[in-house]
């Protein structure tokens, strides 16, 4: 802070002066301090300082003169104001000569002039003016933070920074999206994102005039095609989320008064972001809640509930298909275990919820199809707007977008997925998740994770669960299928597997080899195994269909 060499001058007390150098920059220079110094100078000058000499020490030697005025000079002072009249009849030419070639104010004032009243004059221009600064400071401080608290938008606060400073201003996020412009330059904007063929340098040591400014070691410099432009990151809530992008015309704009505004600027966006964020974050748990309560609690699709999903941006009144999914993490011993390190949210449900979330939203968007979602305990719940007729074409191009994106994120996560349309009734919304969950508890229970079940693709299973309590049933069953289940057991072998998968292809032997990557022979072999183990016979129908009703029914049963 400080005030200018003509401000100076327009006090009454300099009203005798008489600029001898310097003159076209007295508007532009600023005093911070003033002081009365006599040769030598040594260390005793400051920048931005007011030097008042009476010369004494030189008045018999010009040249000690001279060389007194060019340490003043050096010391980076404002202005130097010489008493004549006593030690200095008259300043000499090499010394108004000197002060010229550097453009430094020469003052001259008469043997009268009290240096205690120049003294007393200048240090209160200076608090005044400081205080002026201070206050318009704080003033707008106050205004950045009410408009932040009275719900202002970004550009609002951006026209308030640059209504402050003159100097052009944006705002991006933490992904360079801008979401505020006054008056910056586009292809600014545009090199600092990659794009185009411009040259983008960053400075190491930013240049501007108030380096031992706090906000001085948070500044970045970019020289972009020859325009200077800086950024400051804004954080929030220990998160970096965006940046505070301003290009003064020159870096001498940036004094006290800009650099505080800027601070101030920089605290209004965090607040603004934090507000943001809380409101995304308030909104996102209403929402849950919402959907969570739609699928689990059995609540009536009535009026209200019809009302209260109107004001979260749902339509409850269009057809939905319920997705459920449950979702397995690499384990360290797992082989793509290494791959998987370097993946972002690997163990927090959290962030996962996050990755989950996203991708929904973007393949809602791409299929222009309406979705509601809910992640609760590791359980994905998703209500996916359908067509009813072919409704699993949409199911399935819809989820295979989000396991292709996820994948690339989220390459130790895998899914399993259950799917329930149930459209009638006030429950629809309940009824339909009950569905997908039972989907997904019988296909995880026989086939692990990694691919989809249809509610209604499960009838037989369901008719087995519901006969599974017979105990004399489930002893036939334990019989039947004990010899395989040890010999699994000891063997490290899969002869269940190969017997489903072998009744999956109708009992073609060449399909089932070629499914279970094996050789004929190897297959024929396990059969043949599977055979003795069982004292059955597969070619025989009531033999096959024995086995495999045992099997699905050992499956279920493993489970419960």
């Amino acid at each position: 802070m400080g005030v200018r060499v003509s401000d100076v001058l327009d006090l009454d007390v300099m009203k005798e002066a008489v600029v001898h150098t310097g003159q076209k920059d007295l508007a532009h220079k600023l005093i911070e301090w003033i002081s009365v110094i006599e040769v030598p100078v040594e260390n005793f000058v400051r920048k931005h300082e007011f030097v008042l000499t009476t010369g004494m020490g030189c008045e018999e030697d010009p040249a000690l003169f001279r060389s007194f005025v060019e340490d003043v000079i050096q010391s980076g002072a404002t202005a130097l104001t010489v008493s004549t009249g006593r030690y200095v009849s008259n300043i000499p030419r090499d010394v108004l000569e000197l002060a010229t070639t550097h453009n430094f104010p020469l003052i001259e004032v008469p043997w009268k002039t009290r240096f205690s009243n120049v003294i007393h004059d200048v240090l209160q221009t200076i608090n005044e003016q400081n205080e002026q600064k201070r206050q318009k400071a704080e003033n707008l401080r106050q205004t950045l933070t009410n408009s932040v608290l009275n719900g202002s938008s970004l550009e609002e606060l951006m026209d308030l920074l640059y209504e402050a400073t003159g100097i052009p201003v944006a705002i991006s996020d933490d992904e360079k999206n801008i979401r505020a412009n006054c008056d910056f330059d586009s292809t600014v904007i545009e090199a600092l994102n990659d794009e185009g063929d411009i040259l983008v340098e960053r400075l190491e040591k930013p240049d501007v005039p108030l380096a031992e400014h706090p906000l001085y070691h948070h500044l970045d410099q970019y020289n972009v095609d020859g325009k200077m432009c800086y950024e400051l990151t804004i954080f929030s809530n220990n998160k970096k989320q965006g940046y505070l992008l301003f290009m003064p015309e020159k870096p001498a704009e940036l004094n006290w008064f800009t650099m505080h505004a800027l601070e101030h600027g920089l605290t209004a966006c965090a607040l603004y972001f934090l507000t943001e964020n809380a409101v995304e974050m308030t909104e996102i748990r209403l929402k849950d809640n919402f959907v969570l309560q739609l699928a689990k609690d059995g609540t009536p699709l009535d009026a209200k509930m019809l009302s209260k999903g109107e004001l979260l941006g749902y339509d409850l009144a269009l057809p939905y298909a319920c997705l459920v999914g449950d979702f397995r993490v690499v384990e360290e011993d797992d082989p793509t275990w290494d791959d998987a390190q370097d993946q972002p949210g690997r163990s927090s449900l959290h962030s996962l919820n996050y990755y989950v979330q996203k991708e929904v939203t973007h393949a809602s968007q791409q299929l222009e199809r309406k979705t509601m979602s809910s992640f609760d305990e590791g359980e994905v719940i998703i209500f996916l707007e359908i067509e009813e007729n072919g409704y699993q074409e949409t199911v399935n191009h819809f989820l295979d977008m989000v396991e292709r994106r996820l994948h690339d994120q989220l390459a130790h996560v895998y899914f399993a997925w259950g799917v329930g349309l149930h459209n009638q009734g006030l429950q629809s919304f309940y009824e339909s998740y009950h569905e997908a969950r039972t989907a997904l508890d019988i296909h995880t229970e026989e086939h692990g994770f990694g691919e989809r079940t249809f509610f209604e693709e499960t009838k037989v299973n369901r008719l087995l669960m519901n006969v599974a309590s017979n105990d004399s049933l489930i002893k036939m069953v334990q019989e039947t299928i004990e010899p395989l289940i040890e010999y699994d057991r000891r063997r490290q072998t899969d002869l269940i597997h190969t017997f489903m998968t072998y009744q999956k292809y109708k009992g073609n032997v060449s399909q089932t080899a070629r499914a279970l990557n094996l050789h004929r022979q190897s297959l024929l072999y396990r059969l043949r195994n599977i055979e003795n183990l069982t004292g059955l016979t597969l070619v025989e129908a009531d033999d096959s269909f024995l086995l495999e009703l045992s099997v699905r029914l050992w499956l279920l049963k493993q489970f419960k």
